[in-house]
């Protein structure tokens, strides 16, 4: 059971890249859609995070030329990796994504809550 009365940083993972074809304009649609998820975390009380706020930045700055590339594989999946052993929980929303289903394994691992629906993130509560 979580302690409603401690605040969480919780990974949000669903599909980024997954069924895009590598289309900039559709993956950015999946990003939109994984960034909805934060302000109703961040109205509960939370701390939302989306591993590729911090992964592209990184991949862009290191070099990174095309999605998918060999620096992309290098700093994209492992960056979530390093994230979930800093978070408190992980909100997996819908849709195929072998990432996010990566992510759920490595929470189900650590032994953190794993959410698929925002309503079950519970709201913080100040003790």
């Amino acid at each position: 059971m979580t302690d409603p009365s401690k605040r969480m940083l919780i990974l949000i993972a669903g599909p980024y890249r997954s069924g895009t074809g590598d289309d900039p304009s559709k993956m950015a649609e999946n990003l939109r859609r994984l960034e909805a998820a934060s302000w109703p975390i961040f109205r509960s009380g939370h701390i939302p995070m989306i591993g590729e706020w911090v992964a592209l930045p990184i991949w862009n700055v290191a070099g990174g030329q095309e999605v998918g590339d060999a620096l992309y594989d290098e700093i994209l999946h492992p960056t979530a990796g390093r994230l979930i052993e800093r978070c408190d929980a992980v909100l997996r929303l819908a849709g195929e994504s072998k990432g996010a289903d990566n992510d759920v394994r490595l929470a189900q691992e650590r032994g953190i809550p794993v959410y698929y629906h925002i309503d079950e993130v519970p709201v913080y509560q100040e003790a």
